[in-house]
């Protein structure tokens, strides 16, 4: 029987009740659709609208179901249904007889499936949570296992100024905690039960949407049931902070690409994580971080996608409303797998510290030292600045480090050159130089590890 035949005389096209269908996708919101049933037969017999024999005939029916559903391979695909929805009470009815049909008294299918989103999701930012969790924890202890390892910073990919290896992946750690602060956020406003709210007007039973709310774990209601129904806020807003977290994995995936190649050769993935060519037998290909590159851009579009689709919509529910969940479904798949793979490259790559210790030296990447040595001896600074400028083009054009330019032609351009000049300019001074909070000298640094390992072990 469907939910809703006794206004149609004849059937459906064919054609269109497989396009209005959604049970291919939605069947995977079965345990919360089952877990938000049970509150709900809880409220209607709290109500009086069951029998005490009814309502747990029907948490029976519904307990079976799920454990048919979780351990029944094929068992979600014994018949054709509209939804996941139709599907359980169809299975109920068949279980336990007429008293499945009475599950549905006080309800609709659009307050129904907004609180199994919302159940569904609520889990899944959990899951998403604690992955994240894991891609900073292997991004500390591939920080640790480098603590003394130094690289070129860059800005506009040329080499700016040395930093610790260690603090460049810190910098992805501050990226993933907000990444985490994010989806905390999300989850709060997740949080909120609609049930009760029927098809949009609200329910005409006496259903304790109160104890409903706190029966599933939620921290309140949807005080409007307008707005309960035609809500996909907690949706967009998820799938955008995916989108960003997506961003940053895809920075990171970029990055690793880039110092794995021959030309830098900083880092070296290990097989686990790389695939080889179909003609090429020398080649080593970094696949895992391409993809992750590569799907962060599906991410993106499903935010933009949603947010067209919900644009233009009057209120309360519409059609339009089910492309949510392959959105949802798809963003939730492609951050978990990439965050996984993620975590696993961090624990899959050498850092070549020798390449990175060199390159750190090179293209006169302290010279920002030396103008800070200049603005110590009392020059302005941008003096300072357009003078060292003029010692790198000097240095340039005779093929000389900033070390190796003697200290008389120092002094041709400044009288506040001395031979302390010269312990400035190195890149283990540089680095003791940085030493505001924040920056990548290395107590500052080991000071910064030792706060995200405590963070990530006990926060």
């Amino acid at each position: 029987m469907k939910l809703w035949g006794g206004r149609f005389k004849g059937e459906a096209d064919e054609e269109f009740a497989r396009f209005n269908s959604s049970f291919a996708f939605d069947r995977r919101l079965i345990e919360a659709d089952i877990e938000g049933s049970l509150a709900h037969a809880e409220a209607l017999a709290g109500a009086g609208i069951l029998t005490k024999d009814e309502s747990n005939k029907i948490a029976t029916g519904l307990r079976e179901i799920l454990r048919r559903a979780r351990e029944e391979k094929h068992y979600l695909d014994s018949h054709e249904a509209e939804d996941v929805h139709s599907f359980v009470e169809a299975e109920l009815v068949a279980a336990i007889g007429d008293a499945g049909y009475k599950l549905h008294t006080g309800r609709s299918r659009n307050d129904q499936v907004a609180t199994d989103l919302r159940l569904f999701l609520r889990a899944e930012i959990d899951t998403i949570q604690e992955l994240t969790r894991d891609v900073q924890r292997a991004l500390i202890e591939l920080a640790e296992a480098n603590s003394d390892c130094v690289m070129p910073g860059y800005t506009h990919l040329q080499r700016a100024q040395p930093i610790l290896f260690a603090h460049y992946l810190l910098a992805y750690y501050e990226m993933f905690r907000r990444d985490r602060e994010r989806f905390a956020q999300a989850r709060a406003r997740v949080n909120r039960l609609p049930l009760g709210a029927g098809a949009l007007a609200g329910t005409g039973f006496p259903i304790d949407r109160e104890m409903v709310a706190r029966r599933l774990g939620f921290d309140g209601l949807c005080e409007n049931s307008v707005d309960g129904v035609s809500d996909r806020d907690f949706v967009i807003e998820f799938i955008g902070a995916a989108a960003i977290a997506m961003m940053h994995l895809s920075r990171l995936a970029e990055d690793f690409i880039i110092y794995s190649t021959a030309e830098f050769g900083f880092i070296d993935p290990s097989d686990a994580v790389s695939t080889g060519s179909s003609l090429m037998p020398q080649k080593k290909n970094p696949d895992s971080l391409e993809l992750i590159r590569g799907k962060a851009g599906r991410v993106f579009g499903h935010h933009a996608a949603l947010l067209a689709t919900m644009k233009g919509l009057p209120l309360a529910y519409n059609k339009d409303m089910q492309e949510d969940k392959e959105a949802l479904f798809d963003t939730i798949d492609t951050l978990d797998g990439s965050l996984r793979v993620m975590a696993k490259v961090l624990r899959n790559v050498r850092v070549n510290a020798e390449r990175t210790g060199i390159a750190a030296t090179g293209d006169y990447s302290t010279a920002t030292d030396l103008a800070d040595y200049l603005v110590r001896r009392g020059m302005e600074f941008r003096r300072a600045h357009e003078l060292v400028g003029r010692i790198v083009t000097y240095a340039i054009e005779r093929g000389k480090s900033l070390i190796e330019i003697p200290l008389e032609d120092y002094q041709k351009f400044s009288v506040l050159f001395d031979d302390d000049m010269y312990s400035e300019v190195t890149v283990h001074s540089s680095l003791l130089s940085k030493a505001a909070v924040g920056g990548t000298s290395p107590v500052r640094v080991k000071e910064a590890l030792s706060r995200a390992r405590s963070e990530i072990d006990h926060g």
